[in-house]
């Protein structure tokens, strides 16, 4: 029996391994004196498989995530991309004895989107243009460009009008660039700007079926929010490809099975709220009205959109929902919603938060009852 298929009967039992593994001793080998000794390393392996794949870990909305130090991941507000086999998640580092007078991004990776090694902080950053004290750095988002073979950092940087002001502090409404010669090395600061010369606040990353990378910025004066195609260096927003008017923020978008499927969120500062969706054929639109993508009394189970994240198996493609769960009094604790979404034929729905188990190389997930 192939070891994949010992995984997909494990993770729909506790017991499966003893249930494998007697079945195939009874059916096949009989542990007898006459039985084949290569019979009995089989089932010895088949066991062994079985028990080691049904104890994979599942993934816990809601829960402390632990990484290789048994550290908390700081990925808040974060994205992932994938570089062959291995993933990486960047997100904002808000742990608790950071240098205050610095930002800070991190970088993990993963090959199961399950355990997650610390690589670096990737980015330490001082007040790059004397934004003030009161400067931010938010929603780290990276794309890879295979014409200059870059890794390049898109980042939200905002503060007030002025240095020592001391009030609304985002006024600035800006993306920062960071690049580096590495996913994980360290990344070197660039500039900001006003994309398209418009104020941007949350940004959301889109890599498209053909390669083409996009960012996602929501924009006040406009009461809704822009995907932007990037230039062929990724260094600038070349130009706009669709204004959705809705005021949302948190943009996150996916393309699946001939649609485009885009979330947002209500703009309730840390507060949760009814994350909404909208679709359309082509990017540029016509999108249809916006609806909720869980019952709206729960407020999106608490969390924030950030990230759809597509996994594309061998059997199926599930796409996954990546929210945060802010603590604005503890930033360092906030939490992580992660959770396989319902979508198909112009609708998306997001599952009551459970623990759950994905097969990154089938593309199959399984929700716990």
């Amino acid at each position: 029996m192939h070891p994949q298929l010992f995984f997909q009967i494990a993770r729909h039992s506790g017991t499966a391994a003893s249930i494998i593994g007697t079945t195939r001793l009874n059916a096949r080998t009989s542990l007898s004196p006459r039985a084949h000794p290569i019979h009995l390393v089989i089932a010895a392996l088949t066991l062994l498989a079985c028990n080691v794949l049904a104890a994979s870990e599942p993934i816990r909305p809601g829960e402390l995530w632990l990484d290789n130090r048994a550290q908390h991941v700081q990925a808040h507000g974060g994205g992932i991309i994938k570089e062959r086999d291995t993933y990486f998640w960047f997100g904002e580092d808000r742990s608790k004895d950071n240098d205050r007078s610095k930002r800070h991004v991190a970088c993990y990776s993963s090959t199961d989107l399950v355990h997650w090694t610390f690589r670096n902080q990737v980015l330490r950053l001082a007040d790059p243009e004397n934004f003030g004290p009161r400067w931010l750095l938010e929603r780290p988002k990276v794309f890879y460009n295979k014409m200059t073979k870059k890794f390049v950092m898109y980042m939200h940087i905002d503060g007030p009008a002025n240095a020592g002001d001391a009030g609304n502090a985002y006024v600035l409404a800006r993306v920062g660039v960071a690049t580096c010669d590495t996913v994980d090395g360290d990344y070197t600061y660039i500039r900001s700007f006003r994309p398209l010369g418009k104020e941007s606040r949350d940004i959301g990353q889109f890599i498209d079926d053909d390669g083409s990378a996009y960012l996602i910025f929501e924009c006040r004066p406009t009461k809704g929010f822009y995907i932007a195609k990037l230039s062929a260096d990724y260094l600038d927003v070349e130009k706009e490809v669709s204004f959705i008017r809705s005021p949302l923020e948190g943009g996150a978008l996916v393309h699946h099975d001939g649609l485009y499927y885009v979330i947002g969120s209500l703009m309730t500062g840390w507060k949760a709220n009814p994350n909404q969706y909208a679709t359309a054929l082509k990017l540029e639109g016509p999108w249809s009205e916006f609806k909720d993508i869980a019952p709206p009394e729960t407020n999106t189970y608490g969390s924030q959109s950030t990230l759809m994240l597509q996994v594309v198996g061998s059997k199926q493609t599930t796409v996954i929902f990546m929210g945060d769960i802010w603590k604005p009094y503890s930033q360092w604790d906030s939490r992580y919603l992660w959770m396989p979404l319902e979508i198909g034929g112009g609708k998306l729905r997001l599952p009551e938060p459970r623990e759950w188990s994905l097969d990154v190389y089938t593309g199959e997930a399984l929700i716990a009852r």
